[in-house]
């Protein structure tokens, strides 16, 4: 039997995983802030035999989060917590990115994985240890853009990278706990978020295909599960070279849309 949370649960990578997580034994916590799209996946998920719980969680509000979280927890062991909500925006044909527009990515992308991360660590230290030895796994969706300074998305990738060093930084720490903290960063999966990317999108990959690589990489107990291999490599190499050199190279792709050029408002 497994129970797990997700947050961004209504599409993309959390939708493919809390499918691949979905059996007769297992208990589901899925969270999404669109409804319609939630309702979709948790009846997806009932059909493979699920039990499904539903919220609409604004990763933002970090109350709300906490109480969610704690609740989930109450009516049964948390094997699994995924920070997954995140949102995508760059600097588009501007060139330059809104005050409003990092802010809200900072927002969602990073204070989001902390109102989902330090409630789970601190439900998970009071569980007792499953036969694995741990007390709960929790995973944070960074991105391999997380080791770039990326101009056409310099808040995106900064909260990606935020994600990534932090959450590592604390994995030893939760692992005396009992707890395996894992950053996972993945390249371009086909999801909403990056149908509107104006450039090559290499190895693009299925959703289902990345929460296979994710759930086996978590079940190693890996602290970062960086994929593909190369463009995760890749990254580095170009994040480690002199800055005019990098941000030269990363240039000439172009920028994410940008809020208004994905027909969206800030989300707050």
């Amino acid at each position: 039997m497994r129970s797990a949370l997700i947050t961004g649960a209504s599409s993309g990578i959390g939708a493919a995983l809390a499918l691949a997580l979905a059996d007769p034994d297992g208990v589901l916590h899925l969270g999404g802030r669109d409804e319609a799209r939630l309702a979709a996946v948790a009846a997806a998920c009932r059909d493979r035999g699920a039990a499904v719980h539903t919220c609409r969680a604004d990763v933002r509000d970090e109350r709300a989060m906490r109480a969610w979280i704690a609740t989930a927890g109450r009516e049964r062991r948390l094997d699994l917590v995924v920070a997954n909500a995140g949102i995508s925006a760059g600097t588009g044909t501007s060139g330059a990115e809104s005050e409003a527009q990092a802010r809200a990515l900072f927002a969602v992308n990073l204070e989001g994985v902390l109102n989902t991360v330090w409630p789970a660590l601190d439900l998970m230290a009071g569980q007792e240890r499953g036969a694995d030895g741990r007390r709960g796994t929790i995973a944070a969706i960074a991105s391999v853009a997380a080791f770039i300074p990326a101009p056409g998305a310099p808040a995106y990738a900064a909260s990606k990278a935020a994600v990534d060093a932090w959450v590592l930084g604390h994995a030893p720490a939760a692992r005396r706990a009992g707890i395996h903290l894992a950053s996972v960063c993945p390249g371009f999966i086909a999801t909403p978020m990056t149908a509107g990317n104006p450039y090559p999108m290499p190895g693009l990959m299925p959703a289902e295909r990345a929460a296979a690589i994710i759930l086996r990489g978590l079940a190693r107990g890996r602290a970062r599960i960086a994929f593909p291999w190369w463009m995760a490599a890749l990254a580095r190499a170009i994040g480690a070279l002199p800055a005019p050199w990098a941000l030269a190279l990363l240039a000439r792709q172009g920028g994410k849309p940008d809020f208004r050029g994905q027909g969206l408002r800030d989300p707050r």
